[in-house]
């Protein structure tokens, strides 16, 4: 009985922790005409992030800059980032609202190396040049902020 409640008490503990334990994730792409319309009603771009499950360099990239960032009660108001996984068959609808999956999407939009972290506005624009690879990890908050500011100064022009 004892090792049965100590089983049993570790299964709850891990039940408890795997939150934390996947708090690099960021929510997959699914209907990305509605979440470039929404970032742009709160004034800033639809932030796609494409990736692969066995990139170390994606992963970084999540953990370190863009989880903080959806995180940012302040920046998370107008700012709308998703994942889209290069090798997942994950449905979503494109731009258009037609059905497609995560790897035909990437394979639409020319993903070779990820990860690339890319800037949307409505109809699927492209804003800015897309963030490709890992970069120097000291300077790539400052590329990110920068291509997050020009994206939204490019959002406001016609």
């Amino acid at each position: 009985m004892r090792r049965f409640a100590g089983l049993l008490g570790g299964l709850i503990l891990a039940c408890t922790l795997s939150p934390t334990l996947d708090a690099s994730e960021l929510l997959p792409a699914a209907d990305l005409r509605a979440e470039a319309e929404q970032a742009a009603r709160a004034g800033g771009p639809l932030i796609v992030l494409y990736s692969r499950a066995d990139c170390k360099f994606c992963k970084a990239i999540k953990r370190d800059f863009l989880q903080p960032l959806a995180n940012d009660p302040k920046a998370g108001r107008r700012l709308v980032i998703r994942e889209i996984g290069q090798d997942r068959d994950t449905p979503l609808s494109d731009f258009t609202g037609r059905p497609s999956t995560h790897a035909k999407l990437s394979a639409a939009e020319k993903i070779k190396l990820v990860p690339v972290v890319a800037f949307y506005g409505p109809g699927g624009r492209k804003l800015v040049e897309p963030i490709v690879g890992a970069r120097l990890p000291d300077f790539y908050q400052s590329y990110l902020d920068d291509a997050i500011e020009q994206a939204s100064r490019k959002l406001k022009q016609p």
